[in-house]
């Protein structure tokens, strides 16, 4: 492994510097509702549940999106007797959907901030058997923590965008060292793969993107049976995953949209659920209705704010088609696979490089989706609201785009099990 550069040996000794504010900062977040307030300690490395007998596995995600590409793995990691999983993330939304979702024999903490100190409690305290960071965690004290105390480490599910790189690459020895640190990268594409072993990681496999193998998003069929008839025949411009800028490009579209259909209901499901309140107040004199209000739209209603958590589900099933937000802004797009498996068509802009594979398979089999403007979406919706077996024909499209990249949890599965049992040796 490379010698610790300069650069991490700064960012090691400015953490440090840094951790008598944590406590500050993280009560000055959770006023703001950004950090559970009843859990803080968890945030220094302070373990609120009992390590449980038996080998370990401790998974990492950042937040929502992390946390429930994984949720497949686990299942299959927890199929050998007496294992048990342990997730980390950083988000409040995450811990509340991985209270629901997670499977019996899996912990939740929320993950110690990249300090020594907290770094140290936290795995000093549950002692993992191995670490597994997803998609594009890469937090120096963390990773060389565990690296230093005989951790096997792997990063699962890894992504690397262009931009990402370029960012790595201005520091090639500090990300040299901190790949150093892995045992394995199983990235989610050739691209990402490339990037990696550019920056210098040793052992690099393309295992493809575990949100393909994700089962389809759940719905309540009760919430689902009062959704429809309170929309009744009305069409629907839906939208999901939407980030600040979008909003507006929707709403303006919706617009265009009157004039051929003036009973059109348009759904907005904000990446950030928090965001409702400032995209009901862009609706200006669209009649708005927030879902996090717990009512239904009714006849009245021009926007419905879907400002819940855990509920796209129920939106694909009433929706054709979706515009997937994150992509008429330079964010990189958010995942298509959720509406794709639903058979909801996918619709996005021009910035997909997040999820590069997906996007590229979901349209070579659609023929169809792309958008880069208002008034595209608008023509794009109108043509698929006229011809309704059009949207119909896309979603079939868009699932069998969604199976063929398929298979990433086994082979995933099978690299972390020859991890362990390497490391057992």
């Amino acid at each position: 492994m490379p010698a610790s550069p300069l650069s991490l040996l700064a960012y090691r000794y400015a953490t440090v510097a840094l951790t008598p504010l944590i406590p500050l900062a993280l009560h000055r977040r959770a006023r703001r509702g950004k950090e559970d307030a009843s859990r803080l300690r968890e945030r220094l490395g302070h373990a609120s549940r009992p390590r449980p007998q038996g080998q370990l596995v401790w998974i990492h995600g950042a937040s929502v999106g992390e946390c429930l590409a994984v949720l497949p793995l686990i299942g299959e990691l927890l199929k050998v007797p007496d294992r048990q999983v342990l997730v980390t993330s950083g988000t409040v939304t995450s811990a509340k959907l991985m209270a629901e979702r997670l499977p019996a024999n899996t912990l939740h903490q929320y993950a110690p901030v990249d300090t020594p100190s907290a770094i140290g409690r936290f795995l000093d305290y549950w002692r993992p058997d191995a670490g597994l960071f997803v998609d594009s965690e890469i937090w120096p004290n963390i990773v060389s923590g565990a690296h230093a105390r005989g951790i096997p480490v792997a990063l699962v599910n890894g992504r690397m965008s262009a931009r990402s790189f370029a960012g790595w690459r201005r520091l090639r020895r500090m990300a040299a060292a901190l790949l150093g640190n892995y045992d394995l990268c199983l990235a989610q594409d050739a691209a990402t793969a490339a990037r990696l072993t550019a920056l210098g990681a040793a052992q690099v496999t393309v295992a493809g993107n575990l949100k393909a193998d994700a089962p389809p998003l759940p719905a309540d069929p009760q919430k689902l049976q009062d959704l429809r008839q309170s929309i009744g025949a009305r069409p629907v411009l839906l939208a999901v995953s939407t980030h600040p800028g979008e909003d507006e490009i929707v709403l303006a579209a919706r617009d265009e949209l009157l004039h051929t259909y003036p009973d059109i209901l348009t759904i907005i499901a904000p990446r950030h659920p928090e965001r409702g309140g400032d995209i009901a107040a862009l609706c200006g004199t669209r009649p708005p209705l927030r879902r996090s209000a717990g009512r239904l739209p009714t006849a009245e209603t021009a926007v419905f704010v879907a400002d819940t958590l855990g509920e796209l589900g129920l939106f694909y099933r009433i929706a054709s088609f979706a515009f997937i937000g994150g992509s008429l802004v330079r964010h990189g797009g958010q995942n298509p696979l959720e509406a794709a498996r639903l058979h909801c068509a996918v619709l996005a802009g021009p910035h997909t490089e997040n999820f590069t594979p997906a996007y590229d398979a979901i349209f070579a089999y659609q023929r169809a989706g792309r958008v880069f403007s208002s008034s595209d979406l608008a023509a794009l919706a109108i043509r698929l609201i006229e011809a309704p077996a059009d949207p119909r024909a896309m979603g079939a499209a868009a699932a069998k785009a969604a199976e063929s990249l398929g298979g990433a949890v086994e082979r995933t599965r099978l690299a972390i099990e020859a991890l362990l049992a390497d490391a057992c040796a």
